[in-house]
């Protein structure tokens, strides 16, 4: 079963860029833009194989659906480690609008507890509580996945310790904010987190279980 699942679709909002390439295949990293019911738009990165898009002419504009996964990875800037976040593709369409989808954007994530939570309140008493999921792929790699949890969510996962197994059901958002340097400088910043909408705690005997089903 895929531990880490992404279905998204919305409009493209820039043009593909050149990332790397891999043994003769390159990837090419863009924007995907997708409106809530709230008509907050969640602007999403993307990295796409050139083998899945050759022959589609994707342009700025277009509406695509993806499959995929969210995937991590550590990059030095300005001397510090910063932890990147994107969306990995695994097949892309083309389609006519993001109606086509009845919910434009769904993650699934099987993983474990990587960080003691953070519970808080807002100034308006809205729970939330911070969570870093470690989530297993092949090859002995982890992706490490912030998460936000809301309401008796948020409560029951202030309670959780590290190493804890779970399932979890939810929508990737971005979020602007301000960072303000030493220096007195703000820089405008995009945060990248999974908003949690549904859950469930593994113990081992309900892993073991499903492993022998």
């Amino acid at each position: 079963m895929d531990t880490n699942k992404v279905i998204i679709a919305g409009k493209i909002k820039n043009e593909l860029e050149f990332s790397h390439s891999i043994y003769g295949e390159a990837f090419y990293n863009t924007y995907i833009e997708i409106s809530r019911l709230s008509d907050i738009k969640d602007v999403l990165p993307i990295s796409v194989s050139e083998r899945l898009i050759q022959g589609k002419k994707l342009k700025v504009g277009d509406y695509v659906s993806v499959e995929g996964q969210l995937r991590s990875y550590n990059k030095m800037i300005n001397g510090n480690n910063k932890l990147v976040l994107l969306i990995f593709v695994k097949e892309l369409e083309l389609i006519s609008s993001r109606e086509e989808i009845e919910n434009p954007n769904q993650i699934y994530l099987d993983g474990f507890i990587c960080k003691s939570p953070s519970y808080r309140t807002t100034p308006f008493g809205r729970e939330i509580t911070d969570l870093l999921v470690a989530v297993n792929r092949p090859y002995n790699k982890s992706d490490y996945i912030p998460c936000i949890a809301w309401g008796r969510n948020a409560r029951f996962c202030g309670n959780l310790k590290i190493g804890q197994h779970l399932n979890l059901w939810g929508r990737i958002q971005s979020r602007e904010y301000q960072k303000k340097y030493p220096t007195g400088e703000i820089v405008n910043k995009v945060a990248y987190e999974v908003s949690i909408s549904k859950m469930e705690l593994l113990n081992e005997k309900e892993v073991q279980d499903q492993e022998t089903v």
